[in-house]
């Protein structure tokens, strides 16, 4: 995730309805769509029921076809996760609960069959591992603050830890993954992340995942608010009071973002993604051919004019705590974990999404480092963050701010959509309980939120206009818990009590009970116990990520306060952070 990435997930927690609108299929979803929303986060629903049904999808025909097996996973799987549980594709049960002599979820469902399910849910998941390719790429690349981050911890350093961290990046998406093949169901589906919170680890970390991704997206509009007002100030040559500038952009996004649905503006998403693409290759090629902006890279890395200068190790001239937040960029460049499960759940066969999402990876870590180690090697110590601001000659300045303010703009509203639907489905309307946008009181509740969404915003961009301690911050607080830390974490809680399960217990159908043989930390220990050395690899995974997110938070602070004390950076002030 850079800052003028953008995501193409439509409206949180929905699907693209397509061509199928208005047929057999959706008439059956609006049947089942109220009976479905009252249990999706029901805690009565206990683990073993999402796992039973999750067996039931993943052995269904349309999910097997095109497989040696329709129990294999992905040669990246070191093992069936289903083996003590398979069911044969060819056997696919159809379990008509109507007919379970008044059994809770007989008396829940009784309207609907297997079947209803099955194709209303499948209707709508027609996405491939090829659009997952394009739609990862399209949220998670933005390069613009890889050379920044070079110049911050040198070649050797830079180079291996994007390598180290797209590398756990992806792994932390297997785990997303594999949670997400044995916990989906047809009549159970899994919308977003904080839906796979819920099924492992209950209501507390569910609102934890979503508090987080709301506060992750609140800044992310502040630091494309702080962007678009370092580009206007640029272009108008720092005629313009510099926080005018941020709140305009701030009132612009609070008139555009009364739009309550993306479903219809997917284009622009993808219109974004190519115009990045050609701020990349121009700024690639300017800083190639003039010198660097110097005026900007005084006020934003206090770096007087000079030779330039690249180091294959640390620069001496930089703390740890700077490698720390150059480091931090890595993270933010990484961070489009948040949507996988939205993603996840668009596919036909959602088996193949590893193939998606490791090409995606592998193709943003090259990007990054290619164009990350080509703008360094050009402007060394004078790297800024975005780098498209470090760009010396004023028309080719101009150009690329132009583009980016286009770039930005449809990406603070696409988070600003999305981060208020977030913050008001499942923290206002889960918590408080407000009414549902749906209604017309909350319509107009709407209204109102949006303008104090970007208010918010803007203050904060206001309070901190410096982008690389902003961003790092953001990453080390949010981004990073995402991407890495809360992966193994909600791993852990699932293989606990998945391994636990002995024979004779489990979810019965018949009845609509769960049957256990026990409970407690007996329970928790069978299950922890069935493969130490990987959940002990969990252990470790979780620990260093919530140890690197201390130290970054930590770090960003330090720089934050060092930046105020030593660089022209001040809060609410008219002077543009990197210069005019």
């Amino acid at each position: 995730m850079a800052e003028n990435k953008v995501s193409v997930a439509d409206d949180v927690g929905q699907h693209h309805v397509g061509d199928i609108k208005g047929t057999a299929a959706e008439r059956r979803l609006r049947r089942l769509s109220a009976a479905k929303s009252a249990k999706l986060n029901d805690p009565n629903v206990t683990f073993e029921e999402y796992f039973y049904y999750a067996q039931l999808s993943r052995a269904h025909p349309s999910e097997a076809a095109g497989s040696s097996t329709s129990t294999s996973i992905s040669p990246m799987s070191r093992y069936n996760p289903f083996k003590k549980h398979t069911l044969s594709g060819e056997n696919y049960p159809t379990v008509d609960e109507k007919n379970s002599n008044g059994s809770p979820i007989a008396d829940a469902w009784h309207n609907v069959s297997d079947e209803d399910y099955v194709q209303a849910s499948r209707a709508f998941r027609t996405a491939t591992w090829g659009a997952v390719f394009y739609l990862i790429t399209t949220d998670i690349l933005g390069p613009f603050t890889t050379a920044w981050a070079f110049s911050q911890m040198g070649y050797g350093p830079a180079v291996v830890l994007y390598f180290i961290f797209a590398c756990f990046a992806a792994y932390g998406g297997v785990l997303l993954w594999r949670m997400f093949l044995q916990l989906d169901s047809d009549r159970y589906p899994l919308r977003s992340y904080g839906d796979i919170a819920f099924r492992v680890a209950g209501t507390v970390v569910r609102h934890t995942v979503n508090i987080t991704q709301s506060v992750q997206l609140l800044f992310n509009v502040g630091i494309l608010v702080l962007q678009n007002g370092q580009s206007l100030s640029q272009i108008s040559k720092g005629s313009v009071c510099f926080i005018v500038l941020t709140f305009v952009w701030a009132l612009a996004g609070a008139l555009l973002g009364q739009i309550r649905t993306l479903r219809n503006v997917g284009w622009l998403a993808n219109a974004a993604i190519w115009l990045n693409v050609i701020i990349l290759i121009i700024t690639t090629a300017v800083v190639f051919h003039s010198d660097p902006n110097y005026d900007a890279a005084l006020a934003n890395n206090n770096a007087p004019k000079g030779p330039t200068v690249t180091t294959a190790g640390p620069p001496a001239g930089v703390a740890f705590q700077g490698q720390v937040v150059g480091l931090m960029q890595a993270v933010y460049s990484y961070g489009g974990a948040t949507v996988f499960v939205e993603f996840m759940a668009e596919m036909k066969r959602p088996y193949d999404f590893w193939k998606g999402m490791l090409y995606a990876q592998s193709f943003i870590f090259l990007c990054y480092i290619i164009f990350g180690l080509l703008v360094y090697s050009k402007q060394g110590q004078f790297t800024i963050n975005p780098n498209y601001q470090g760009v010396s000659p004023y028309a080719w300045q101009t150009a690329v701010n132009a583009i980016a303010l286009v770039t930005s703009l449809i990406a603070a509203l696409l988070y600003g959509n999305i981060g208020i639907k977030v913050l008001y489905n499942n923290v206002f309307m889960d918590i408080f309980g407000f009414p549902s946008l749906a209604k017309r009181s909350g319509k107009l509740i709407w209204v109102g939120l949006v303008p104090i969404y970007w208010i918010l915003a803007w203050i904060i961009c206001s309070a901190i206009p410096s982008v690389s301690n902003l961003s790092g911050l953001i990453a080390a607080l949010c981004i990073l818990q995402f991407s890495y830390t809360f992966p193994p974490f909600l791993m852990l809680f699932h293989v606990a009590q998945r391994d636990a399960i002995q024979d004779g217990e489990g979810f019965d159908p018949s009845t609509g009970q769960t049957v256990r043989h026990d409970g407690g930390m007996s329970r928790w220990i069978r299950g922890l116990g069935k493969n130490v050395a990987l959940n002990a690899f969990y252990v470790f995974f979780f620990l260093g990520s919530l140890a690197t997110a201390v130290l970054g938070v930590y770090s960003a602070i330090v720089g934050l306060i060092s930046a105020y004390a030593n660089t022209a950076v001040t809060g609410f002030s008219c002077k543009n952070p990197i210069g005019a």
